[in-house]
């Protein structure tokens, strides 16, 4: 049995960011959005399985060791065994022994033609597409605002990375709870997972409250979305740890002595040690990469209180960009301006749906603006106003049609893609 159709699955890639929300007064700083190998049964005796675990820690200690010396307390068994158990990627060596193999073989079973068929007929037609955009000489550092959960299609819009940033309202999550679920449990949330994947898949947008319902059980929203990104992509994570900010923007890497103090303290949600998470990964024989989810709330007053963030993202002179499916908040005078302007004046190309950055705003700032695809009418997602909205219409006259969704598409279901550049950066024409 299929779990999704292509027009689900297609949206992974296209669509999945998020929005932004007021700050939540009841939280801290942090608020704000392959080929998959069929389980085997693993060894069920206590001695079989007690030599399985200590096989993967083996594995884990000798084969996949980071390329640097890291701080801070590292989960990379736990990373490893969500990418297995969740993305159904990776090998069963790290497989948890506590967890049922063969319901975890039903789960992939579910996973495995979707995700050989978004690859077919999404990253088939977007990337080369995409790729004949994005010049060659760009950053290959990429900050990506109100992209919770959208690993998938920043790596497909980039995939020369080097280090991601995406931010959002959803929190990273505990990823410790893999190791000893209950299955009865894991089962169930598991299905939740489909269910909510295949929603937002068939939305072309995430919901914050899907996302942060997910973050409370044995394999977190924000997890599973990016180790099933990293499976389609052909990656693999090599190791995970959280972090918060120092007041100079830099990254202080928590310890085990720290996460013990926050949950103690009852920190949990955006105030707690699971907000921010870095993701190192790699393919086989090539350097590690990085990716770091921030959960922060990106409006003005928050980030007025806050700066963290912002003196942190100050430290990346010139990056890559890319933002769609962001309730149009980059058209907000009143609330999104200093994320706007930080975009503005750290890049030189950036890539959106039309909630991304307004044309009379790309032209205060020196930009030229490339359309392709059909936009006839916003999406009411969010605060519209008509002056931008118009703007947008007039530029999309007489534009062709896109043979792919990315972002949201218009009021009558248009796929349309904006690409904001300094004259002169810009690749070829498709």
């Amino acid at each position: 049995m299929k779990l999704f159709s292509f027009g689900l699955l297609a949206t992974l890639a296209l669509s999945s960011g998020c929005r932004s929300q007021p700050p939540d007064p009841t939280t801290s700083a942090q608020s704000q959005r392959t080929a998959p190998v069929v389980a085997t049964t693993p060894p069920t005796s206590d001695a079989s399985a007690a030599a399985s675990s200590a096989a993967a820690d083996a594995a884990v200690a000798t084969t996949e060791a980071p390329e640097e010396a890291l701080e801070g307390m590292l989960f990379t068994k736990e990373a490893k065994a969500a990418f297995r158990v969740a993305a159904c990627g990776g090998d069963d060596a790290l497989f948890p022994p506590a967890i049922d193999a063969k319901m975890v073989e039903t789960h992939c079973g579910m996973l495995k033609g979707g995700y050989a068929e978004y690859k077919k007929e999404w990253l088939a037609l977007a990337m080369p597409f995409i790729a004949n955009l994005r010049p060659k000489s760009l950053p290959t550092t990429v900050v990506y605002p109100f992209g919770g959960g959208d690993l998938v299609s920043a790596l497909a819009t980039f995939p020369d990375a080097t280090e991601l940033t995406t931010i959002s309202l959803e929190i990273a999550g505990d990823v410790r709870g893999i190791m000893k679920p209950d299955n009865k449990r894991l089962e169930k949330e598991l299905a939740t997972l489909r269910d909510h994947l295949g929603k937002l898949f068939l939305k072309a947008h995430s919901r914050t409250v899907n996302l942060d319902v997910e973050t409370r059980g044995a394999v977190p929203g924000e997890a599973a979305f990016t180790m099933a990104a990293l499976a389609i992509h052909g990656f693999e994570p090599v190791t995970l740890r959280y972090f918060d900010f120092k007041d100079d923007g830099s990254l202080r890497w928590l310890t085990e002595d720290d996460i013990a103090k926050a949950e103690k303290a009852g920190k949990t949600g955006r105030g707690g040690p699971f907000a921010n998470a870095e993701i190192r990964f790699k393919k086989p024989g090539e350097p590690v990469r990085v990716l770091r989810h921030v959960a922060y709330d990106l409006s003005d007053a928050n980030l007025k209180r806050l700066p963290q963030l912002v003196k942190h993202l100050d430290t990346k002179p010139k990056v890559s960009a890319m933002t769609k499916a962001a309730s149009h908040l980059l058209w907000d005078d009143s609330s999104f301006v200093t994320i706007r302007d930080w975009l503005m004046t750290h890049t030189d190309w950036m890539i959106s749906d039309t909630t991304g950055v307004p044309p009379r705003i790309a032209k205060k700032y020196g930009f030229e603006q490339d359309v392709y695809g059909q936009y006839e009418w916003a999406e009411p997602f969010g605060t519209v106003n008509n002056r931008d909205m118009n703007d947008f219409i007039a530029l999309f006259k007489g534009s062709a049609a896109l043979p792919f969704r990315y972002g949201y598409p218009d009021a009558k279901s248009h796929g349309h893609m904006v690409v904001t550049h300094k004259p002169g950066v810009g690749g070829l024409k498709p």
